[in-house]
């Protein structure tokens, strides 16, 4: 076929499965999206216009995040690309399977400076899988399939397909079918068998074991292998921010999420364990709290498809690497359905924690607690996906919400405020009847507040509840814990936009809440309602989100704990 570089780009992306792409027009990217606009035309694809390219990568991020498909984002040259760079680091701080597609200037004017030129080729070399720049139009669906294989196996991550505006006009005779054969990149999916039986046995022997879940296992659909090994030898599981959703939160083994806002159980889980199994996760800062007293009882096993993770911060005892998912699988295959169970001491020490140290919903006279809104978003659509921007809001609804696989959607590794609201976009794309739910904080919400328009001109009937306490709430209560309450930059109520008009401005209904007594009505109404809507919640302004551990701190020196309640119970007796 003869035809332009645009058509096979266009085409080769519609060749692997891609029904949906989230992007900005400009003058380097504009014979791809001539190409764009003919297919959609011709009903092969769907593009969202974004109201700034960090929307439509965050987009692209949230569509692969509640599919486990590759996200696909668009932008042109130079502001264009650079607009995207945010996300590029959040998916790739997340490991999320994204191809990123940017226009450059004419491959003649590289290098000269040309409008619009930038390297971005070069600016995102530390935060990419992998990059292309192509030179001819006979790479592109060579190029394109390499970037979806590469973006997906393995450990996931986003590849960047740099195009230059001569090569998407050029004419040349395009042959689409190709073969991925990537010499080199052979990401190992299998466990070593020796090692496998190595962990069996340490699971075996162990009295006090605990499963640590990270992102690996969304990633890998490791759902049901984790809860097989959880009830066959009766392990306590708990998971990182990344992790949740692995494991059913409801389920008697579960002890929630560790580390710095973690529930007290997990960290006093992990703090006593004899036996930590690192599935997926990668023993970051803010799980593992001061590194060198974190599971200082425990002998470890960590599984994980990326060797570079694997004793990069925890020297394990039997290290696996490998797909979570076949490792899991393998390790199963190794054990009975009767095999003995040495728990029960330690699962009623923990049972004990979890009465001693619940997590509580305060309720304050004429006065919305952040934790009571998200309770009752949890309590009436306890099978929605949620997304999150980054701050205390995010860490109540890590503790309050208890979502199945996928559903839980929130920036972890780069902690990138203004995820939430193009995310929850971007999942609502890619799920379509299911609810999605957007749980922002007041300052967050504001870094991307334009894509509203977006939500309006598609009618993405995505909910946005704005979790309003007027500050820059996690910067306060670190401000006032560490800082001897000097509050510099962190109060935003001046200058804070009416939201519910401001919503309206964009064709966006608007709803503010602010009484007890009007919660319960008022979450019904925004999940009934059924296009975009955006709400206003006013809570207590000084709420402080705890248990806390300090920097610096390990996991069993938490702060912010409650009162045990036996010894309460002690008390009023």
């Amino acid at each position: 076929m003869h035809t332009t570089g645009a058509f096979a780009l266009v085409d080769s992306l519609i060749r692997h499965g891609v029904k949906h792409i989230f992007g900005y027009p400009g003058g380097a990217i504009l014979p791809v999206y001539d190409e764009i606009y003919k297919a959609e035309v011709r009903g092969a694809i769907r593009h969202y216009l974004v109201r700034h390219e960090q929307g439509a990568v965050h987009a692209a991020d949230g569509y692969a995040r509640a599919t486990g498909q590759v996200g696909v984002c668009v932008a042109t040259s130079g502001p264009g690309a650079t607009n995207l760079v945010t996300g590029i680091a959040t998916a790739h701080m997340d490991s999320i399977p994204l191809v990123v597609i940017t226009g450059q200037v004419p491959s003649y004017a590289i290098g000269t400076d040309a409008f619009q030129e930038t390297d971005i080729f070069g600016i995102t070399l530390p935060i990419v899988k992998h990059s292309y720049m192509v030179r001819k139009p006979e790479e592109i669906a060579q190029i394109v399939a390499e970037a979806f294989y590469i973006a997906n196996s393995g450990r996931p991550g986003p590849v960047l397909i740099d195009i230059p505006k001569d090569i998407g006009q050029r004419e040349f005779d395009y042959e689409p079918e190709v073969t991925v054969n990537l010499r080199g990149y052979k990401p190992t999916v299998k466990g070593h068998s020796q090692q496998v039986a190595n962990a069996v046995k340490l699971i075996r022997e162990a009295d006090r074991p605990l499963l640590y879940v990270g992102g690996g296992a969304i990633l890998s659909n490791a759902f049901a292998e984790i809860k097989q090994l959880a009830h066959r030898f009766q392990i306590p599981v708990t998971t990182t921010l990344m992790g949740k959703g692995s494991f059913d939160e409801n389920d008697p083994l579960s002890v929630g999420m560790l580390g710095m806002h973690g529930t007290a159980y997990a960290n006093f889980s992990v703090q006593n364990c004899d036996l930590l199994i690192a599935v997926g996760a990668r023993f970051d800062d803010r799980v593992t709290g001061k590194l060198d007293k974190f599971a200082p009882l425990a002998k470890v096993i960590h599984i994980d498809i990326d060797p570079a993770e694997v004793g990069k911060n925890r020297t394990p005892d039997v290290p696996i690497v490998g797909d979570v998912k076949q490792v899991l699988k393998h390790m199963l295959e190794h054990t009975s359905y009767e095999e003995t169970i040495r728990t029960q001491a330690w699962l009623q020490q923990i049972n004990e924690w979890k009465e001693d140290y619940p997590l509580e919903v305060p309720h304050y006279e004429g006065e919305l607690s952040p934790q009571e809104v998200i309770s009752e978003f949890a309590k009436q659509a306890p099978h929605a996906f949620y997304t999150t921007d980054v701050g205390q809001h995010q860490m109540w609804a890590a503790q309050f919400l208890k979502n199945g696989p996928r559903q839980w959607i929130s920036s972890a590794g780069l902690g990138t405020m203004g995820f939430g609201l193009p995310a929850a976009m971007g999942a609502k794309v890619a799920v379509g009847l299911e609810q999605v739910i957007c749980i922002a904080g007041d300052a967050s919400v504001l870094m991307n507040i334009q894509e509203l328009g977006t939500l309006a001109q598609y009618g993405i009937a995505t909910k946005i509840a704005i979790i309003n306490n007027g500050w820059q709430g996690m910067v306060r209560q670190w401000q006032e814990a560490f800082y001897s309450e000097r509050y510099s930059a962190s109060n935003m109520e001046l200058g804070m936009p009416d939201f519910v008009k401001l919503a309206e401005a964009f064709g966006v209904k608007g709803m503010l809440v602010t009484a007890q007594d009007d919660l319960s009505s008022c979450v019904a109404q925004i999940l009934e309602y059924q296009g975009p809507i955006v709400v206003d919640f006013r809570v207590k302004r000084d709420e402080n989100c705890y248990p806390m551990v300090p920097p610096g701190a390990s996991n069993s020196e938490m702060v912010g704990l409650p009162v045990p309640k036996r010894q309460r119970i002690k008390e009023f007796v």
